[in-house]
């Protein structure tokens, strides 16, 4: 085997996927933030321009940058990372300086001219900080002491952080994506069974310590319980799905954008897809995730070095995974949990981080192995 030089080509197919899943974003974001941004700034375009100028210009930029960084330079710097993540995250708790809260969850820093998120740049520094502290530990992995020890609390402190905002659905993205790297690495799987054990425990406690959360779970459970409650947008979503059958209505077509469907625009934009280009689209759309998964896999599987490895596979577990919590939420199959759409939906923070993870992710790829 030999290995690319830095001059090696790119993962052009992962590339090409990732653009088009971006323009197609742009599109929605064009026709069916009109309406929304109509009732509330007076402009039709208002949402549009502020996501292109704000969003996908700027995540172009930092993608094709991460692309010219050599990989190795995220190890030698990912304590650095982890703890400005953790600066952030306590940061956004104190709203005396630039913490924001929006729809009760204190999860934004407000810096004025613009608001930022931390917990996206939270899930990219914590895989690269566990991607470089697990290369070459995979004996240690198999010690209490050295290696579930160390792990749990790297997490623990990130979970706990984020559980104070509350963000639950970007806890359990954090958590999976964790546990997918751990695996990976070789961790035990009796280690692994009782983080599950341990994190399916820790929220059904918080789900139980929390009125609002018990409402999403019971609209889960019945969606027909409190339809013009808590149940009202997954009964939206689902009518816009069953509206658009198996062809659409057409694209820009949808009636569910007209202020029926809360967050059109962002965790809730598959079920306009559903709507505006039915079944066969909304399939198409999970055709394009999978596929982004079978590359980034590819690259994390024929990566250099185990941190590559590691670092490969945990953005592509972040991005496919939340995708599909994303919509397997929309469908009904799991509760709501206010988690975006990657690439698709409204969201500047959420975009620059995950298109700056994908240059990281293509960077890798110029050096994966070759016959």
């Amino acid at each position: 085997m030999a290995y690319r030089k830095e001059t090696g080509k790119i993962d052009f197919s992962l590339l090409i996927a990732t653009l088009a899943l971006l323009a197609f974003g742009l599109t929605m974001i064009a026709l069916t933030g009109a309406v929304l941004s109509k009732t509330r700034f007076g402009d039709e375009y208002h949402l549009f321009r502020r996501h292109f100028l704000f969003g996908v210009i700027p995540g172009i930029i930092v993608m094709f940058l991460a692309l010219k960084i050599h990989y190795r330079f995220w190890k030698r710097n990912a304590l650095i990372l982890f703890g400005l993540a953790v600066g952030l995250l306590v940061l956004v708790l104190i709203p005396q300086l630039w913490g924001m809260e929006i729809k009760g969850a204190r999860s934004w820093i407000d810096l004025g001219w613009a608001s930022f998120q931390p917990v996206e740049f939270a899930k990219l520094a914590l895989i690269i900080y566990l991607a470089a502290w697990m290369e070459g530990r995979k004996k240690q992995l198999a010690s209490f002491q050295e290696g579930f020890l160390p792990f749990s609390i790297f997490v623990g402190i990130m979970a706990v952080l984020i559980i104070a905002q509350p963000d639950i659905g970007s806890l359990g993205v954090i958590t999976m994506i964790a546990l997918v790297m751990y695996f990976l690495a070789g961790a035990p799987l009796k280690y692994i069974f009782l983080l599950i054990v341990s994190g399916v425990s820790s929220l059904l406690i918080l789900i139980n310590t929390s009125t609002y959360r018990k409402e999403r779970l019971l609209s889960f459970l019945d969606s027909g319980a409190d339809v013009q409650g808590s149940g009202y947008q997954i009964n939206q979503a689902l009518i816009a799905i069953g509206s658009g059958g198996i062809f659409g209505l057409g694209l820009g077509q949808s009636r569910q954008k007209f202020n029926y469907l809360p967050e059109p625009i962002g965790d809730s934009i598959y079920a306009i897809v559903g709507e505006e280009l039915g079944m066969i689209g909304a399939v198409i759309i999970v055709i394009f995730y999978l596929f982004f998964a079978l590359r980034g896999y590819r690259i994390a599987k024929q990566a250099p070095d185990k941190f590559a490895s590691l670092t490969a596979a945990g953005i592509t577990t972040w991005i496919v995974l939340q995708a599909f919590v994303n919509i397997m939420a929309i469908l009904g199959l799991i509760p709501l949990t206010g988690i975006t759409l990657p690439l698709i939906s409204y969201g500047s923070t959420s975009l620059l981080l995950t298109l700056f993870s994908i240059g990281i992710l293509l960077n890798i790829s110029r050096y994966t192995k070759i016959k």
